[in-house]
């Protein structure tokens, strides 16, 4: 396979150029008009960001892609699925209400909010995997699979069990259905390491599944109703939630490549990543801790494995910034130093299995170009 062009713009800017524009200008250079969008209904596959985080992507670039999509003739919408975990996004009326206090509204971003599974998380389409070890359906919400075109608006930034969220698990975690979530994050449920675990409950306040009780003061998981979704991993301060095995891990970053290649097949796609506020963890998060790195740019391409694996690469190699997670760590005495941000940031993460299957299944390749603007 012949490597992929990853377009690539930083946030610097002339007078009277606002990087609305700039990134306008980013889409087109890397091929967008080539998508025949006339009278097309385009899915912008995005992430509103729970209440409280303020880290997501502003309305400011979707509706820079909104406004391009109509330029060319296509009909956007905004969209993304209800989430498995309690807090904000969990059914459309709450995740319709998110996005428009999060700023997401017909006036901001000039089109208008669709919730892929419906009212609870149910409306959803089941879709051969082509090429799936691990899935061979996959659940996603029906209006992705009703769009004709599906671009994809990524914050780039840390996660804590996947090492980091970009295209792939945007369109991947993102487009599974309530139902397609559990799917794939039903491998290597957490446990609790009983001698840092401080009672302080905030486990269980973020468990979607009233898995977790406290016996002697101490949190257990029921692994009999327990999820899987890692909620109580980010939650927990004190390390005391934990994936006890790296295969769990592992399965759950192919999977998110094969729901990734279920969705993308058979329809025109472009992907879109921003490399801004990189945040250590997932903006389902109700908070988002300073940013691990500094702002890096825009990137846009075809192909999402070598859009991931570019900006990847980006983050590697910038420098991190000290008041921060990834600081800290950096920090600790005796830390095993990794040479990894993702790892040294989340430690037990293993986000090139991500990019690895991904290629492997033919949803794209690692070996890209970088044409800077």
């Amino acid at each position: 396979m012949e490597k992929a062009k990853v377009y690539f713009t930083d946030f610097r800017t002339q007078l009277e150029v606002s990087q609305g524009e700039k990134l306008k200008r980013l889409c087109r250079k890397a091929g967008i008009g080539d998508i025949d969008f006339d009278g097309k209904f385009t899915a912008i596959k995005m992430h509103f960001g729970e209440l409280g985080n303020f880290s997501y992507i502003r309305p400011n670039y979707v509706k820079a892609v909104a406004d391009l999509i109509k330029e060319l003739g296509g009909k956007p919408f905004l969209t993304d699925c209800n989430t498995l975990y309690p807090g904000s996004r969990k059914n459309a009326v709450d995740h319709l209400y998110n996005a428009e206090v999060n700023g997401f509204n017909s006036v901001t971003t000039g089109c208008y909010v669709i919730i892929a599974d419906g009212l609870k998380g149910t409306d959803e389409a089941e879709v051969v995997v082509p090429n799936g070890e691990y899935c061979k359906e996959a659940l996603i919400g029906r209006a992705l699979y009703d769009a004709d075109i599906i671009i994809s608006l990524s914050h780039f930034k840390g996660h804590e069990m996947t090492g980091f969220g970009g295209a792939i698990k945007n369109v991947g975690m993102g487009g599974g259905s309530r139902a397609g979530k559990m799917q794939q994050h039903n491998e290597g449920k957490p446990r609790v390491r009983e001698d840092l675990c401080r009672n302080c409950k905030k486990c269980s306040r973020e468990c979607g599944s009233d898995a977790i009780s406290y016996e002697s003061g101490k949190a257990v998981i029921n692994q009999d109703i327990c999820k899987g979704c890692g909620r109580c991993v980010g939650a927990c301060a004190f390390d005391a939630i934990y994936t006890p095995y790296d295969i769990a891990t592992e399965t759950l970053c192919c999977k998110m490549a094969e729901y990734t290649a279920a969705i993308l097949n058979d329809k025109p796609s472009f992907h879109i990543s921003l490399i801004m506020d990189v945040s250590p963890n997932c903006d389902c998060h109700g908070e988002n801790d300073a940013p691990i790195l500094p702002n890096i740019g825009m990137l846009a391409s075809f192909d999402p494995v070598a859009l991931d694996q570019a900006c990847a690469d980006l983050c590697l190699a910038a420098e991190p910034v000290r008041n921060s997670q990834l600081g800290d760590n950096l920090a600790k005495e005796g830390w095993h130093h990794h040479h990894d941000h993702f790892l040294d940031s989340n430690p037990n993460v293993k986000w090139k299995e991500t990019l690895i299957h991904g290629e492997k299944i033919g949803l794209g390749t690692r070996e890209y170009e970088l044409i800077k603007m």
